[in-house]
């Protein structure tokens, strides 16, 4: 199909959450491809290995058929050129987000100007959701169902056995 609206949606995703998921969803209306990508930020000691990441993705959106998972290490304004993306759509909890957020459009507007960045406010009933907070509830033995998939539920109850 030619001239497909192509977007990026970006993250760590250790693990993904159901807030994640509303992102991608929303945007997979607006746009013909949604990548999900899962960048790897060497400064974060990550729960999940990249591949399990991928895998848990994979499982939690493949209602979501307009999508495709991938991994990446670098700047992600390399990943957004090499798949040829109109845009990167980055989900905003809180207005605490949005300074980091807007420093980082900034520079990859720098670094490429044809690709816009796109702001998704969160559903309200996600927006105390991260993956931090999934990961610390569940490693005490806590409620996660309504935060995350059952697979990801899963997959941290058998990390914290």
């Amino acid at each position: 199909m030619a001239n497909q609206k192509i977007a990026v949606c970006s993250g760590s995703f250790d693990p993904i959450t159901y807030g994640h998921i509303d992102i991608i969803e929303r945007a997979s209306k607006i746009f013909d491809v949604v990548y999900v990508c899962v960048s790897h930020n060497q400064t974060k000691k990550g729960l999940f290995t990249p591949d399990e990441r991928v895998e848990l993705i994979e499982k939690t959106i493949a209602h979501v058929p307009n999508t495709r998972v991938r991994k990446h290490q670098g700047l992600l304004i390399d990943f957004c050129l090499e798949v040829n993306a109109d845009a990167i759509v980055r989900g905003l909890r809180a207005v605490s987000d949005f300074e980091y957020e807007m420093q980082m459009a900034s520079m990859n507007r720098k670094l490429a100007e044809e690709v816009d960045t796109l702001f998704i406010m969160t559903n309200n009933k996600y927006s105390f959701i991260s993956s931090s907070i999934a990961k610390d509830v569940a490693k005490h033995h806590g409620k996660i169902s309504d935060v995350v998939p059952p697979e990801v539920e899963a997959a941290l109850v058998e990390k914290f056995k």
